[in-house]
């Protein structure tokens, strides 16, 4: 407490006293009433007075804090495929019961495989393992506490950064449980198998197909690869402990248009415990025509580049990079060109698509000469101030020319351009709306339009490059970018009319990936309409019956989930309203279930785990051991804590009872005496 709140505490107990003695003792005759009376009113003043001075006062509570305990267990099918579901289920069992554990720690428990989540139950059907997820997730929740982690898992993982790398940045002790059969087999394995997604009709498309052999005999099979049960390709192979792997390139050929699927297999050997692994599905597009891209420029920067390689990340395109000049000479090879930051040499460029009616795609940057495209076009106009200005974007989330997903364009770098507002003479639709110093602006910053049967799109700001490399290292990969530029050049290569519906999907899908459609229903002003009932109509086309499944409105489009359905081929329908509006597809899910690849526990990489971690690994046999190396290790036990508050005094209910009391016993007295 502060030396001037105890002297004016001081002071107050002074006047306190003296208007008590002034009231009922100055001029009055000194009795035991009056003597009581001035008691009960200087206790009343003081304590109003104390109240208005409000001084504060420390107050110091005490708790125990126990450690926590963070039970991390594998929901993948590989729990199930090992025959470990029954031994992962009775350690959790065992976890719950022992009261000695939940006594010293607070437990938590959480379940991962293709997602992590809260564990609710355990079902061992997640048909992928991110075991990476596990470590990102918890060590932000438990980043400034004790928590170590019982880890139950084999070990397998399918997808995302290597977990033993990734387990550092818990910085707790991890104790993995092992489940999974230690035994070494001998056994043959497609390890990987790497193919183009799509190929062009009456080529030869390539294949790399990857065999591992773990034994130590000798031993021989084939690799045969079959089309619909036909033989395309066979090749025998020798194995040794020495030679373990074996690298095939292949080439097949593309003679249907479509979907084309296959299956590569690896011979068993005799008494082989795991044959699934010898087994790989895979299959490719074939296609009967490529899209050709031009980026028509004069210069250099790193956004020519970064949209060679977004548009090319689907073989279906292909990009050349030509000068003004050199684009004149080949224009009718291209179904699209791409204008980055045009002047003055542009001249004939401009001309030639507008006597051909192509399509086009503007990008403007701190180089463009806005002075001659202002004159070269009559679609928009931007004011010319000769200053540039950085733009961030905000997503039109109302966009209605074709399906985008938002990939959190408001947290990408700014983009430059130059300085004034741009006006469109045409009706546009806007992607991407300007940002400037966090304030939302109309002006647009990427649209798209159509003028007189061609399609065209103008972005007003270079440096998109950073974008790409944003999006990797928010995504760890390129992918949603490259996809966003890719639906964008299928529009901008196209002269289609727009659709009230669009649906977005692949022709393909692995069985153990995510299977979603996404599709999009606007109204006939071409706004998207988000109170419409779609539905996806499914047909295996080998049986009769069919699946009918609703699409789930999320943000700007509709979604439906298939992850669920098996391996086959399916025709699909998609209604609106119960068929207003409809359109049809064909989509086909491969037979593969990468979780029944693996036959053995991954030992090594959790005992490493355990190790650079102080912690320890244990077989799911000898796992009992666990509870008592948690309650005797010291580095766990419960700590007191305290936390120190100051509270000010008008937070104290009793003195405000004591003012009211106080007041009430000399209202009384003085009315029992006749004094009032």
């Amino acid at each position: 407490m502060q030396t001037e709140t105890i002297i004016f505490i001081i002071l107050a107990g002074v006047a306190a006293l003296l208007l008590a003695l002034f009231q009922y003792l100055y001029k009055s005759k000194k009795s035991k009433l009056n003597l009581v009376l001035s008691l009960l009113r200087l206790i009343t003043i003081f304590a109003i007075l104390l109240l208005l001075i409000n001084p504060k006062f420390e107050k110091i509570t005490y708790f125990n804090e126990k450690p926590n305990l963070v039970v991390a267990i594998d929901n993948s099918e590989s729990i199930k495929y090992l025959g470990h579901a029954d031994n992962a289920n009775r350690i959790i069992d065992k976890l719950k019961a022992d009261t000695q554990l939940n006594d010293k720690f607070n437990m938590s428990y959480f379940a991962f495989g293709n997602s992590f989540k809260t564990l609710d139950s355990l079902n061992f059907n997640e048909p992928q393992t991110n075991l990476a997820s596990v470590f990102n997730n918890l060590s932000k929740v438990y980043k400034n506490t004790v928590a170590p982690m019982i880890l139950i898992t084999d070990g397998n993982q399918t997808y995302g950064s290597d977990f033993e790398f990734v387990s550092n940045d818990y910085q707790q002790s991890i104790y993995p449980i092992i489940l999974g059969d230690t035994i070494s087999y001998s056994d043959l394995k497609i390890e990987q198998l790497n193919v183009n997604k799509y190929a062009y009709l009456k080529n030869k498309f390539p294949v790399e197909i990857i065999t591992v052999y773990n034994g130590s005999t000798n031993v021989n099979s084939e690799l045969i690869v079959t089309q619909t049960g036909t033989i395309v390709y066979r090749q025998n192979l020798s194995f040794s402990k020495e030679k373990n792997v074996q690298t095939i390139n292949l080439t097949l050929p593309a003679s249907k248009v479509g979907v084309n699927a296959y299956n590569a297999r690896l011979v068993p050997l005799d008494n082989e415990k795991n044959i699934i692994n010898n087994n790989k599905p895979f299959a490719v597009d074939v296609i009967d025509e490529k899209t050709n891209v031009t980026i028509v420029s004069n210069m250099s920067h790193p956004d020519i580049g970064a949209l060679k390689k977004s548009i090319e990340s689907n073989e279906q395109r292909s990009v050349t990079i030509l000068s003004p000049n050199e684009y004149l000479n080949a224009q009718d090879d291209f179904q699209l060109a791409i204008l980055y930051q045009p002047n003055n040499m542009f001249s004939s460029v401009f001309e030639t698509l507008d006597q051909s009616g192509s399509n086009r795609f503007v990008i403007t940057g701190t180089q463009t000469q806005w002075s001659f495209l202002n004159s070269i076009q009559n679609n928009y106009k931007q004011e010319i101030t000769g200053q540039t200005e950085d733009f961030q974007a905000s997503t039109n989330y109302n966009y209605a020319t074709f399906i985008i997903d938002d990939l959190g364009f408001e947290s990408f770098p700014p983009l430059q351009s130059e300085f004034g507002s741009i006006v469109f003479n045409n009706k546009v639709d806007p992607i991407l709306y300007k940002n400037i110093n966090g304030n939302f602006s109309e002006e647009p910053l990427m649209v798209t339009f159509e003028d007189e049967g061609r399609h065209e799109a103008v972005l007003l700001g270079e440096n998109i490059w950073r974008w790409r490399a944003q999006s990797y290292l928010e995504n760890k990969s390129f992918q949603q970018f490259d996809n966003f530029i890719g639906k964008l050049v299928q529009y901008l290569s196209s002269n289609k009319q727009r659709r009230r519906l669009n649906i977005d999907y692949e022709s393909f899908y692995n069985g153990n990936g995510s299977i979603k459609i996404t599709a999009q229903f606007f109204n006939k002003s071409y706004e998207f309409d988000t109170k419409r009932k779609l539905n996806i109509v499914l047909k295996e086309t080998t049986k009769d019956t069919t699946t009918t499944l609703p699409f789930v409105l999320k943000q700007n489009n509709y979604e439906v989930d298939l992850s669920s359905f098996p391996s086959a081929d399916y025709d699909f329908t998609v209604y609106v309203d119960n068929g207003g509006v409809s359109q049809s597809g064909h989509l086909k899910i491969l037979d593969y279930s990468v979780e029944q690849q693996f036959l053995n526990a991954n030992v090594t990489k959790l005992e490493e785990v355990a190790t650079n971690s102080l912690g320890r690994s244990y077989f799911i046999d000898s796992s009992d051991g666990i509870f008592e190396d948690l309650l005797n290790d010291s580095r766990y036990v419960t700590i007191q804590k305290s936390v120190k508050k100051s509270v000010p005094l008008i937070d104290f209910k009793y003195l405000l009872a004591l003012i009211a009391l106080c007041l009430a016993i000399e209202w009384f007295l003085r009315k029992y005496n006749g004094l009032i």
